[in-house]
């Protein structure tokens, strides 16, 4: 356990870390195979986006459509459980990069955990454009918790995940690409649950 006196709250990536990739479960729905880049390829998450716009525009495809991809996913294995444990033991946070629309069935299969995300314009079943909670949101989360006094500890998968990390007073990768490890050395990386909910245990306050 932690010497720190301050309260801890644990801030959590959700796709790739509780539930499975989206846009790579659209991709393998589709065939649309352009959709697999996520952010463990594309460390511009605008570049990221605009650029899946232009192929779901190319390829005609609904809000529809993908709602009912997602109506088919589950959380990974383990997640929920894991997320039930640490949940029992602290206040848990999920900083997620991923859309209002695209997150609200998974959150129920989760136990409606808080999640900041974005949110999608959708016009006439169209995806038309996508609107930013705020610019950087999973760094400047991290960064208000610590201003109101929380110990923040932090796990993710992605590239758009180290700022977080590296604002959080402790930072894992979970479940991480070689060339994320390789490029972030300095936080810790596992792969089980088990091993992230030993490691969080470790150090709450």
């Amino acid at each position: 356990m932690s010497s720190d006196s301050r309260q801890t709250i644990v801030t959590l990536d959700l796709e790739g870390v509780l539930v499975p990739e989206i846009w790579i479960a659209v991709a393998e729905r589709t065939g649309i195979d352009a959709l697999r880049r996520t952010t463990r390829d594309e460390p511009d998450y605008d570049v990221l986006m605009r650029y899946r716009l232009s192929v779901l525009a190319k390829h005609g495809l609904t809000m529809s459509s993908i709602s009912e991809v997602i109506g088919c996913l589950e959380p990974l294995p383990g997640a929920r459980s894991f997320l039930d444990r640490l949940r029992s033991l602290t206040q848990v946070v999920l900083l997620s990069d991923t859309f209002e629309q695209f997150a609200g069935p998974l959150m129920v299969q989760l136990g409606m955990p808080t999640v900041f995300c974005h949110r999608l314009a959708v016009e006439n079943d169209r995806i038309t454009d996508y609107r930013l909670r705020q610019p950087d949101q999973k760094r400047l989360a991290v960064e208000a918790f610590r201003g109101l006094n929380f110990r923040v500890i932090a796990a993710g998968d992605s590239y758009n995940d180290t700022a977080m990390l590296g604002a959080a007073d402790v930072g894992f990768l979970f479940k991480s690409p070689d060339n994320v490890r390789a490029e972030f050395p300095q936080f810790s990386a596992v792969d089980e649950y088990d091993e992230l909910l030993e490691l969080i245990t470790a150090r709450l306050g």
